[in-house]
């Protein structure tokens, strides 16, 4: 039920900040499973945070926040998130312009070939496969440990694939962030051209807005959109907050770092612009990669609609967070809030990408709102 300014209750059960996937899911199963009344705030006009999307030019599905591709490898979240929505299976393809090329990534067997003459590309590969076996992902950063012919061809991927696109994304090297940001996009020592391996991978059929709204249609819910939760804050004893945590202490211990994205949508009077979803420039251009969201949702239509992203600092209050930077220095920094959290347990509960402070998939944010609930939630007196 989406309130209308004046029509708010006096007082709610729970009240949820953040109506993307871990405060939806969390706000569902309190309203579903304990029956008690919540109000989810927001203060964008929407539901369903950054997966949030809306019919564009030529009625085709564009993502307000840049593409969002479902994929996961629990049979749990899959089965929670399929009460809601429908799927239209859809595998993500990405390729990267590298020296005039377009090549899959994640880099592979067949990028090799496109990009070396066919005696030294048959060489390199079975140097690969002879050294890591076939099928594996080998992440980069390990991949340059290696020594002689290997380390070389570590290298260029590492140029030509990752240094400057993660300079674009994260104002950091790859060496600088967590290992596991990089680990995201493996060398892969196969052919497989799909840019995710896990079991699971679909789109919601209607798109992740109605699926949200679907999670959200219940009576015990109420919806505020535009709402600041700090005018909202005592008309409910308990509080899950999957807003910035830094942002809730009112930056009391320093600004956590994140990195933010400008979006620039276009249109083009064509059936079909590229090849695949997602292209990747890593060398090239301002932005770091263009999506055609056609590919994505399957819909046909005489033209086309597509996005070019433009990392850029956070500055809070003037764009919006949408990743935390893991290093081991923002670890650090993120202690003391996770020591000021600890002391409001019972009352205020942290959760999400932002509330985490944790760089989490779709997926991720949906299990771990499933987690919080039956392991804290659905056991608060």
């Amino acid at each position: 039920m989406q309130l209308s300014p004046g029509s708010f209750l006096s007082r709610y059960d729970w009240i949820i900040v953040g109506a993307g996937y871990t405060g939806a899911v969390l706000a569902e199963r309190i309203a579903s499973q304990l029956d008690r009344k919540v109000l989810i705030v927001d203060r964008r006009d929407h539901i369903a945070g950054n997966a949030h999307d809306r019919p564009g030019a030529h009625g085709i599905l564009v993502h307000k926040y840049g593409p969002h591709i479902f994929h996961t490898n629990s049979d749990k979240v899959w089965t929670y998130l399929s009460q809601f929505t429908g799927w239209r299976p859809y595998e993500h393809r990405v390729l990267g312009s590298i020296d005039g090329r377009l090549v899959p990534i994640p880099f592979n067997l067949d990028s090799l070939e496109a990009l070396f003459a066919p005696a030294e590309a048959a060489s390199l590969a079975g140097l690969l496969v002879d050294t890591y076996g076939l099928e594996k992902n080998v992440p980069i950063l390990k991949m340059r440990e290696s020594g002689g012919r290997l380390k070389d061809l570590a290298d260029f991927i590492y140029a030509k694939v990752f240094e400057n696109y993660t300079l674009k994304q994260w104002s950091l090297r790859p060496e600088e962030l967590d290992a596991s940001v990089s680990a995201r996009v493996p060398v892969r020592i196969s052919r497989d051209g799909r840019y995710f391996q896990d079991v699971h991978q679909a789109m919601p059929d209607a798109g992740y807005t109605k699926m949200f709204e679907r999670i959200l249609d219940h009576p015990n819910i109420a919806i505020a959109t535009g709402t600041d939760y700090k005018s909202v804050a005592g008309q409910a004893d308990r509080i899950v907050f999957t807003g910035p945590i830094d942002e809730f202490f009112d930056y009391q211990f320093g600004p956590l770092p994140y990195r933010s994205l400008r979006f620039e949508v276009f249109e083009k009077d064509v059936a079909e612009a590229q090849p695949v979803g997602t292209v990747n420039y890593p060398n090239d251009h301002a932005y770091t990669r263009i999506t055609e969201f056609k590919h994505l949702t399957g819909q046909q239509a005489p033209g086309t609609v597509l996005v070019e992203e433009y990392p850029q600092a956070h500055a809070p209050g003037a764009n919006e967070p949408y990743y935390p930077i893991p290093t081991p220095g923002t670890a650090e920094l993120l202690k003391p809030y996770q020591a000021a959290a600890r002391s409001l347990e019972g009352k205020v509960w942290f959760a999400g990408r932002l509330g985490d402070y944790a760089y989490y998939n779709m997926d991720q944010a949906c299990a771990r709102a499933l987690a919080l609930f039956e392991k804290q939630i659905a056991h608060a007196r």
